[in-house]
């Protein structure tokens, strides 16, 4: 009887898994095509839909480290020497997997969201598969701006969607890391993956102005020449052409950067957060109507000048400091006691060094170099921070 029951047991276990069996194929033939030729008569054979294929993982992952760049202040000289345009944006490594696009910041940071038009743009592309590294920029009256590329990052979708209509970024590729095939070319050295990425940019880019080729060069004289197209570019890039990509490190790519000096108006300063000496020095540039404009600052002042110098700055306290356009006030990042400043008679010139100079004033923190006693308030006008007038997005 035991005997019985379990057979009983088993045929009803195996009648379910022939029903279940059925199932399945016929819901297989519902998914797959239909075979029209007369041979086919019209008979339904399985294939696996589009969206069930899945495809294969890229050779690198998202977090992948790209290659960074010494400083250096001049350009070597040599035969395994390429150099490159420094563009002045975001740093980027764009993964593409079938239907999927990254965009990953230097920081390995998602920069997706920010940059729809983008994301468009590569998952348009006849290669399905890839990984490129290159630099997002935001083309603006000629140049660059930095500006508008800050203006990206916003927490509303809206906000960057209106954004990317208005002023629409460009993906500007100087690196191949995985080929259309899927295939790693990072352990390839550079004269080599520069090869790949010429032939892909022929094969896949020249549809797209959005996605665009940086130029490159061998020739040390055409690389100098590039530091004196001012606009869009942030200097010159070196890389070893006979190495592989250098992941991570500084080993195979220099970057040289060409430092800017201007003679600035100290229209104020501010305190010490802890202590009452100078800080910093508010710095000030005439614009045309003749309005002192603050620009910006700098901080990098000597230790030991400090006492000082505060007791000459307390002198020459007085109201406005600044006619034109003055220091702001709080933020989310400033405390009350930070953003106070104390307006200065326009007396004092300083030299400072910078880097950049957009949207009316110095991108980062400048380095104070000297006072300039000789020279005139009234000389240190915005002109001076002008660049030449001749736009490097020219050499795409």
């Amino acid at each position: 009887m035991a005997t019985s029951n379990w057979m009983a047991v088993q045929l009803m276990l195996l009648r379910f898994a022939v029903q279940k069996n059925s199932s399945y194929a016929k819901k297989s033939r519902r998914i797959g095509k239909v075979d029209t030729s007369k041979s086919g008569k019209g008979r339904s054979y399985w294939q696996p839909s589009r969206c069930q294929t899945r495809s294969m993982p890229l050779p690198l992952k998202l977090n992948y480290a790209p290659m960074e760049a010494q400083p250096a202040v001049e350009l070597p000289a040599g035969a395994d020497w390429q150099y490159e345009p420094k563009w002045d944006g975001f740093r980027c490594l764009a993964f593409r997997n079938r239907k999927q696009v990254d965009l990953i910041s230097k920081s390995a940071k998602p920069l997706t969201r920010y940059f729809p038009e983008l994301v468009e743009s590569l998952s348009k592309l006849r290669a399905e598969s890839f990984v490129l590294d290159g630099e997002i920029v935001i083309p603006f009256e000629g140049g660059l701006s930095f500006d508008h590329l800050l203006m990206r990052i916003h927490p509303a979708a809206s906000r960057v969607q209106k954004l990317s209509r208005e002023t629409p970024g460009t993906f500007i590729v100087f690196d191949l890391l995985v080929d259309e095939q899927g295939e790693s070319l990072v352990d390839k050295p550079l004269r080599d993956r520069r090869e790949h990425l010429e032939e892909f940019a022929k094969r896949f880019l020249k549809s797209d102005p959005m996605i665009r080729l940086s130029p490159v060069t061998h020739e040390l004289a055409v690389a100098r020449k590039w530091f004196h197209m001012g606009v869009a570019l942030d200097g010159v890039v070196a890389k070893r052409s006979d190495l592989p990509y250098q992941s991570g490190k500084r080993t195979g790519m220099q970057k040289i950067k060409k430092q800017r000096t201007a003679d600035c108006v100290v229209g104020g300063f501010r305190y010490l957060e802890k202590k009452r000496e100078v800080g910093s020095l508010l710095l000030g540039l005439y614009d045309r109507s003749h309005k002192l404009d603050h620009v910006g600052f700098t901080s990098s002042i000597h230790e030991e000048d400090r006492k000082a110098l505060t007791k000459r700055l307390e002198k020459i306290m007085q109201e406005p400091g600044f006619t034109g356009k003055a220091p702001g006030g709080l933020s989310r990042w400033s405390t009350k006691r930070s953003t106070e400043w104390h307006p200065l008679k326009p007396k004092l010139v300083v030299e400072v060094q910078f880097d950049h100079f957009t949207g009316g004033r110095f991108r980062h923190g400048t380095k104070f170099l000297r006072w300039r006693p000789d020279k005139s308030p009234r000389a240190c006008t915005i002109d001076q921070v002008k660049r030449e007038n001749r736009s490097a997005l020219q050499l795409l």
